[in-house]
């Protein structure tokens, strides 16, 4: 029981995390992922079907965001060395 509870409240979690603005977004992903699946993986958690098929959905589409944003992030890097370089 207390594996399935610990699973259903990384879902919950997964799924507030989705509705954060990007770098919140961002962080918060870092967090989860030390919290639930540093010292294991997503094959110990205990949901049901429904469950596991909206952790799947939101697994894959925060690690599409997390290349988006690091993709971002760069070219903001990027063009502050160029401002600063300027100046």
């Amino acid at each position: 029981m207390e594996r399935r509870d610990r699973s259903l409240k990384a879902l919950e979690e997964l799924i507030y995390i989705d509705s954060l603005d990007s770098y919140q977004r961002a962080d918060a992903l870092v967090k989860w992922y030390e919290k639930y699946l540093s010292d294991g993986d997503i094959t110990n958690f205990d949901l049901e079907l429904e469950d596991l098929k909206r952790l799947q959905e939101l697994f894959y589409k925060s690690v599409d965001f997390l290349k988006t944003h690091k993709e971002t992030t760069r070219k903001e890097i990027v063009e502050n060395r160029k401002v600063r370089k300027f100046l």
